[in-house]
């Protein structure tokens, strides 16, 4: 069983098609981010665990979800249908054999450390809007040059060992958080890879990509974790 971590802040929408897709040994975990609407009985009806995390921020509803979580590799992916979870067993896959790759291990008889990334392929007009994208690849050329990563996309369907994730010492709790993972990961020499996956138009009003501002309040949080762990 695979814990997948799923922020989530009034997704009532959105939540019935992303659970119903969960596949078989995924189990779905909803972090209500101090949701106003339906999304926590939403979850709740169809199955999912649901986790309250009443401090808002996107990166505060992450790790909330990642010290929930119970198994040794968990998932996490936006909450919006933006993304399938049918994917997750081909990140799970990769996961696999990025760690059987190689790499430093933290102790003696662990695994190497890795991190997978979903890389976005928009599936239809309207899914990434061009300053979304434009931010996107000015931040990842950022990580590039600062971390020796080959990114091409911050994606935020993801997979990992949960123990792991906790010892980076994750600060952020707003939108800084996915890149400061990656950061972090890369200065304790992680092995980090990508694969590509569809990126679908969300469901239900966006809070950040489909809006200049909240693109802009992204970017800007992310710019500051850049800055911090430079330091």
């Amino acid at each position: 069983m695979i814990d997948v971590v799923l922020p989530c802040l009034n997704e009532a929408e959105a939540l019935p098609w992303v659970l119903d897709r969960m596949p078989e040994g995924f189990r779905a975990l909803v972090v209500d981010n101090a949701s106003t609407d339906d999304s926590a009985r939403v979850a709740a009806d169809r199955g999912a665990r649901v986790v309250a995390a009443p401090q808002r921020g996107f990166g505060a509803a992450c790790h909330a979800g990642l010290r929930a979580a119970e198994t040794e590799v968990v998932c996490v992916m936006d909450a919006d249908a933006s993304l399938d979870p049918a994917d997750l067993p081909r990140l799970v896959a990769a996961l696999g054999a990025l760690e059987a790759g190689g790499g430093r291990a933290p102790s003696p008889g662990l695994p190497p450390p890795g991190l997978v990334l979903g890389r976005r392929r928009p599936t239809g007009p309207g899914a990434w809007p061009p300053h979304a994208r434009l931010g996107n690849a000015v931040l990842a050329r950022s990580l590039n040059r600062r971390a020796g990563t080959r990114l091409r996309d911050l994606g935020p369907m993801r997979a990992a060992r949960r123990d792991a994730l906790l010892a980076l010492g994750l600060r952020d709790r707003r939108f800084g958080y996915p890149l400061e993972m990656v950061l972090r990961a890369a200065r304790a020499e992680w092995r980090i890879g990508e694969i590509d996956v569809p990126y679908r138009p969300r469901t239900g009003a966006s809070k950040v990509t489909g809006t200049l501002g909240g693109t802009v309040r992204a970017v800007r949080d992310m710019r500051r974790v850049l800055a911090e762990v430079a330091r």
